[in-house]
């Protein structure tokens, strides 16, 4: 067998300028190009996906880019065909790089005769060839138990904080990290401490998805610059109800640090009238044009994540290492200084 060289990247059309910029990072830090597999991703007239790879993939370790987000089901199934077809190309190892893992919100059976479609898209994966995969900030940290082979899950919370000490240098004292509902306390606890805030919780009570019936804020927050942190915003309806309520209650500013900026529907005209200061979201999920156009909302790059991560699956050292803002600042150096 040829001695593997390099890893070698490949990506549908999710999202295209995140593999880009994950490629252009990879190769300054290998000081060679390490450009993405040459490959065409096309739908049939009636949207049946083909994929055909042009180069030599045999022996090779292989990581997909794709998030599977909107539309979630055509980019879930370029995802598998990929593997696919990397597959049956002798590819060595298939490495599923899932930047937003979609149907991640449907882990549990809340109700009923309700399925666990996290269940079954992990199960679809592995009989696809994926091998492992490397995620970003999975909604529920169980998931990872629903695949029989290695799962890496990033966390967003070092970068962060690393944004937040620089935007809010002047001001920490006054920082409060916020959660939005006491199921992501572990996630914004992870950040206040991180920063060395102090955490409030809005607890909220839904009658049903898309609504929330009640807010009330455990802690004071009278005078502080709150930071509502969690995973995934989608309508923002719950976002912005939160910012409204803690502005209500004292806070002199809310901003938002927000893993997977879905904002569906009316999400981005929400935000944008909204008291929220700002919203920071990722690009694990492609921005669309109203996204860049928002004056509240800005974007952290999780390229330097990725590519160091991919980096170290494929020389076989720790990726829990990324997990240290220390070990992570100096692939975001001079980023956030602005």
């Amino acid at each position: 067998m040829p001695t593997i060289l390099e890893p070698k990247l490949i990506t549908g059309t999710a999202n295209k300028p995140l593999a880009k910029a994950i490629s252009r990072r990879m190769s300054m830090h290998r000081g060679k190009n390490l450009g993405l597999v040459d490959a065409r991703v096309e739908r049939f007239n009636d949207q049946e996906i083909f994929v055909e790879v042009y180069e030599n993939v045999r022996g090779e370790d292989m990581f997909i880019i794709q998030p599977t987000s909107n539309p979630a089901n055509d980019n879930l199934m370029e995802l598998l065909i990929m593997a696919d077809a990397l597959r049956r190309s002798s590819a060595a190892r298939i490495t599923a790089v899932i930047p937003y893992f979609g149907y991640a919100r449907q882990d549990r059976r809340a109700k009923a005769r309700t399925p666990i479609s996290a269940k079954l898209v992990a199960n679809m994966l592995v009989e696809a060839g994926v091998e492992r995969v490397l995620t970003l900030d999975l909604h529920a940290a169980q998931i990872q138990g629903f695949f029989d082979i290695p799962v890496d899950n990033l966390y967003a919370s070092p970068i962060f904080a690393l944004d937040i000490l620089e935007q809010f240098k002047d001001d920490l004292a006054d920082v409060m990290i916020v959660s939005p509902d006491v199921g992501g306390v572990a996630r914004a606890r992870e950040l206040a401490k991180r920063i060395n805030a102090p955490l409030s919780i809005v607890d909220k009570r839904r009658e049903k998805p898309g609504e929330v019936a009640e807010m009330t804020v455990i802690g004071n927050v009278e005078g502080k610059k709150c930071i509502i942190v969690d995973d995934i915003c989608d309508t923002a309806g719950t976002l912005c109800k939160a910012a409204e309520v803690l502005m209500e209650h004292g806070a002199t500013e809310v901003h938002s640090y927000i893993t997977h900026g879905v904002l569906s529907g009316p999400a981005v005209d929400r935000i944008t009238k909204s008291v929220m200061k700002s919203l920071v979201i990722t690009d694990s999920i492609e921005p669309t044009q109203p996204v860049l156009d928002a004056q509240n909302i800005r974007i952290v790059p999780t390229a330097p994540l990725f590519a160091q991560a991919i980096l170290n699956i494929w020389n076989g050292t720790s990726v829990s290492s990324l997990f240290d803002t220390d070990t992570l600042e100096p692939a975001y150096e001079g980023m956030f200084n602005k």
